[in-house]
């Protein structure tokens, strides 16, 4: 279920990647930094061609323990559709799960990943249910998933990785099957939710979570990197961990900025 990365080789990579886990935890205990990242199926946002190595350069550079990604491709019968989230563990020796959300023209996966410095416990894929009418713009509707796993670190983490739908009836479902399925102690959600951080269907999360996003210090734009002018990824955490800082780091990797936080487990 999911891919144990321990022991692979990665020297090749810059020394943020290969930390011992002794130099950040002490007793499993320590500084963790977490990433938000939509790799748009890592395409490389200057060249439009799928660049592995620049998102692992990213996430290397960061340094970066746990990654959140949306928009990643599986294995599928179409030649571009790859075995991403294993392509980028393996380049990192990290442990990883890819949580389907549809099959795009019915054979070929896409959804949420995530990659773990620490081993992952066990890791599932909750389905966010599709409205039953489609009452908004037909076109923009789009199966879509919560990617849940318990991580390895500290006393445990549990770690929520989504990806919200376009239209407002999705994202009700979407906030919905969130509150479902986060947990109110050691528990973080990440992703793009599509939706800017004025719109009152965010209130429930809100009430039960922290939003890192009132460490910036002022106003941070995620989409598009480039010139973004609009904030639509998140990273929340349950409100007793410490979380040290937050950041959307002006990096064009992907046609979103990522987004950082440094936590205290």
């Amino acid at each position: 279920m999911c891919d144990n990365s321990e022991g692979r080789q990665v020297s090749d990579l810059p020394g943020d990647c290969v930390l011992a886990e002794g130099e950040r935890m002490k007793n499993g205990h320590g500084t963790i930094t977490v990433m938000s990242f939509n790799t748009q199926h890592c395409r490389n946002y200057i060249s439009g061609l799928i660049d592995y190595d620049a998102v692992v350069e990213e996430i290397c550079r960061i340094g970066a323990d746990i990654v959140g990604l949306n928009e990643i491709r599986g294995k599928g019968r179409s030649a571009d559709y790859e075995a991403q989230t294993e392509i980028l563990a393996e380049k990192l020796g990290f442990h990883s799960y890819f949580a389907k959300a549809l099959d795009v023209d019915g054979i070929n996966p896409y959804g949420n990943a995530i990659l773990s410095r620490f081993p992952i416990r066990r890791a599932w894929t909750v389905a966010i249910p599709d409205p039953k009418e489609r009452v908004f713009d037909r076109a923009l509707y789009e199966s879509r998933c919560l990617l849940k796993a318990d991580i390895d670190v500290g006393d445990g983490l549990t770690v929520c990785v989504v990806h919200f739908g376009l239209n407002p009836d999705e994202q009700d479902l979407a906030v919905n099957t969130v509150i479902e399925q986060i947990r109110p102690e050691k528990c973080i959600l990440m992703g793009d939710f599509n939706m800017t951080p004025e719109q009152k269907r965010l209130k429930p999360i809100h009430e039960k979570m922290f939003d890192t996003a009132s460490l910036f210090g002022g106003e941070r734009f995620s989409y598009p990197a480039d010139k973004p002018d609009m904030r639509i990824d998140y990273l929340y955490t349950s409100r007793e961990l410490e979380v040290l800082s937050a950041d959307i780091l002006a990096d064009v990797v992907s046609d979103h900025r990522p987004y950082v936080a440094q936590i205290r487990i």
